[in-house]
């Protein structure tokens, strides 16, 4: 193929110029400017908009489109200072309607003006950077209409008068409102926000800051909360009606701050109807407004907190101290729990569950509960009441709820290894005696403190459970190795392990001889059966069911204390015994003997005894016979001994005592893990991580922790750095 001579195209403009009229540009805009006034008159049925939206092309077409331009601007601004006039003159409550009128028909226009100039709008007007037709009509409406001086204070005034006219009760016309309003936006956000919003925030501060001031002083707490929340809920509905969405946010902090903020502190102490008194009187609803409304401001909940927070510690302190309430210990838990559930609700109900005001009352609880140092020994009486008859025909459900209230105090204890030692007591005594109403419930707290402390903190508490079960099988056992005891006095025996249960002295007392002989019989098989164990009879722990005979032949079997079975049996050989003769036949302990003689002889209706001189106590110089007039509508008599439920001092300073003991090994032992792993330790630092570590059980104190890292550098566990005397070092 032959390379074919490339050809270059050139095109070449008219031979001829095109020549336009002279006038064409005055005719042509001469007839748009007729057709412009006609669509503000409203007579644009008659007009050809495709003539019109030719006339207009060519114009720009040919180079006149800022003849155009100019030519609209001269007669929009025209018309529309006519149209200004009319609006002024406009009186009362007519001006807004005329305004609205005028501004509805001026945007009809603009769309149809737009609409013939669309060429140039799309066009001339970018490349020249000039206002797009709309938008100019928009400013020249602004600027000629809003913003002229007859007009804009005017429609600033009835805006405002309006508004407060509404606030003061009155209706008004909310749709034309909204049209203005509307205006106002369509014109720009600086328009809006300028014309309008600035001045309507200003005017709204003054108003509510009079209002609230009124209200504050002839009203109480919860009505002038009822009127805060009205006028909020009035503006924020004002809002969603006529104003811009965004003014929602302003307004409201103008009410919030008015209203509420400049009178917080007045209103949470307001006397008589304040917090306290809402909190004292239950009223959660006005508790409840006043979290929603003080949420809203800075710092609103903390002032709230911190009331309640007050409030609480001071009731708790009065609660958890006063001599009343510290004499029955159920009661008192009662109370604590009762104290619970009703701030529990409150912060459910009344502050949405609020976490901040949940730790508030938490730790509220925890300061006021670890002021009264018997309050691990009252919690475990409690329990203690509640599982020997307080859940008797209380549903499974229900009594989990109230093991689980008694495990919330439990988590508040500083002292929990002071619980477990009370509990451990007084679960010993529920076992042996058999007074434990349900095994399952008895399981169920034991299963929760493990749950919350780790299996050391219940590993004993499930060896007694162990120990009860053994023993069982260990007097079946018995029985069946001894076939001849069955018509005689039949002895039950608890085997129990040492480490497992409380340590108790060892008493001696005087069993009568049926029962010694009994006694002597099964330490022969025990120990028979298990070598390398001693057998310590605990006779302060034990029960016996004894049937006694008395004056008229009335027979009775009494379910009494081993202790009062030791008395009772000596009056089978004697009429008349003095507290003397039983103390040395019995060698019971003296304050355990006068409580069983107490038991047995001033209770109304057990009284089996006769004192003489007949009073409350038990003096050294008193006679006891036996109460032949005794009656009872029952076969079978329970004789309690009179317990004291609370320890006395001395036993109070003695469990102390066993507890700061069993301390020491647990200090040491968190000492060393510590030093274990850090190697080198100051002091300061030593004491801040062991009471960290300790602290779920009990709180250490720093002065032991001292005595502790002493004794462990005395045995060699550790020793003092040469140039620092404060730094420990941990020996291998």
């Amino acid at each position: 193929m032959s390379n074919q001579k490339k050809r270059n195209f050139q095109i070449e403009a008219f031979k001829h110029r095109v020549v336009v009229d002279p006038k064409y540009a005055d005719k042509t805009w001469k007839i748009l400017e007729h057709a412009i006034r006609e669509i503000y008159n409203h007579n644009a049925s008659g007009l050809s908009f495709e003539e019109l939206y030719r006339n207009a092309y060519n114009m720009v077409l040919h180079k006149f489109g800022e003849k155009l331009y100019s030519g609209l601007v001269t007669t929009m601004t025209s018309h529309l200072k006519d149209i200004s006039k009319s609006i002024d003159a406009a009186q009362g409550d007519s001006f807004l309607e005329e305004l609205n009128r005028r501004w509805s028909d001026h945007n009809k226009a603009l769309q149809m003006i737009r609409d013939i100039l669309m060429y140039m709008d799309r066009t001339y007007i970018p490349s020249t950077h000039k206002t797009p037709v709309h938008e100019l009509g928009l400013n020249l409406w602004r600027d000629n209409i809003i913003h002229s001086a007859k007009i804009q204070t005017r429609l600033l005034n009835t805006l405002l008068e309006l508004i407060r006219r509404e606030r003061t009760g009155e209706v008004i016309d909310r749709g034309l409102m909204r049209n203005v309003i509307k205006m106002l936006m369509d014109l720009g956000c600086s328009v809006y926000q300028v014309d309008f919003e600035e001045p309507f925030l200003g005017v709204s501060a003054e108003f509510y800051r009079g209002e609230s001031q009124k209200f504050i002083e002839c009203c109480d707490c919860g009505e002038y909360l009822k009127k805060a929340e009205k006028r909020l809920f009035e503006e924020i509905e004002r809002v969603a009606h006529y104003l811009d969405a965004k003014s929602e946010v302003r307004i409201t902090n103008v009410v919030e701050r008015e209203m509420i903020a400049n009178h917080m502190y007045r209103l949470v102490h307001m006397e008589n109807s304040g917090m306290v008194n809402m909190l004292l009187d239950d009223k959660y609803e006005d508790l409840g407004r006043m979290y929603n409304l003080f949420r809203r401001v800075s710092n609103g909940c903390l002032i709230i907190r911190d009331v309640m927070t007050s409030h609480l510690r001071e009731t708790g302190k009065q609660l958890v101290t006063d001599p009343e309430t510290l004499k029955d210990p159920v009661e008192f838990v009662q109370r604590l729990l009762d104290e619970k559930d009703k701030y529990d609700s409150i912060v459910s109900s009344a502050f949405s569950n609020d976490k901040t005001f949940q730790n508030a009352l938490n730790s509220s609880f925890e300061y006021f509960i670890n002021l009264n140092v018997r309050s691990p020994e009252f919690i475990s009486l409690f329990v203690d009441d509640k599982l020997r008859k307080g859940l008797k025909g209380v549903s499974e459900e229900d009594v989990e709820v109230i093991l689980d209230k008694v495990m919330m105090l439990f988590r508040y204890l500083q002292e929990k290894d002071v619980f477990e030692k009370y509990y451990k007591q007084h679960l010993a005594k529920r076992l042996l005696s058999g007074k434990t109403i349900c095994d399952d419930a008895e399981r169920s707290l034991i299963v929760k403190l493990k749950t919350e402390c780790g299996y050391q903190f219940t590993s004993k508490l499930e060896g007694m459970f162990t120990d009860m079960k053994t023993s069982q099988d260990t007097m079946q056992g018995f029985y069946a190795a001894h076939p001849e005891l069955g018509d005689g006095p039949t002895l039950v025996v608890q085997v129990l392990t040492t480490g497992s249960w409380p340590t108790q002295p060892s008493v001696t007392c005087n069993l009568p001889a049926e029962m010694s002989v009994l006694c002597n019989k099964f330490r022969s098989y025990y120990l028979g059966t298990h070598t390398g164990r001693r057998l310590s009879w605990q006779t302060n722990m034990g029960t016996a069911d004894i049937k006694a005979t008395f004056g008229k032949g009335q027979k009775h079997e009494l379910n009494v204390s081993t202790y009062q079975m030791c008395v009772l049996m000596l009056f089978n050989n004697a009429d008349r015994l003095s507290y003397k003769e039983i103390e040395q036949a019995t060698e019971i302990p003296a304050s355990d003997l006068k409580r069983c003689l107490q038991s047995m002889a001033c209770v109304k209706g057990k009284n089996v005894l006769r004192k003489e001189p007949m009073s409350k106590d038990i003096g050294e110089d008193d006679v006891f016979l036996v109460n032949d007039k005794f009656t009872s509508k029952f076969y079978k008599v329970k004789i309690g001994t009179v317990v004291a439920q609370k320890e006395s001092e001395p036993e109070k300073q003695e469990t102390r005592q066993r507890v700061e003991e069993d301390r020491k090994p647990q200090i040491e032992a968190a000492i060393v893990r510590i030093m274990k792993s850090r190697r080198v330790l100051d002091h300061n630092n030593i004491i801040a991580e062991v009471t960290k570590q300790l602290q779920s059980r009990f709180l250490a104190n720093p002065t032991e922790i001292k005595k502790r890292i002493e004794s462990l550098i005395e045995r060699d566990f550790l020793e003092r750095d040469g140039g620092d005397r404060k730094l420990y070092r941990y020996l291998a």
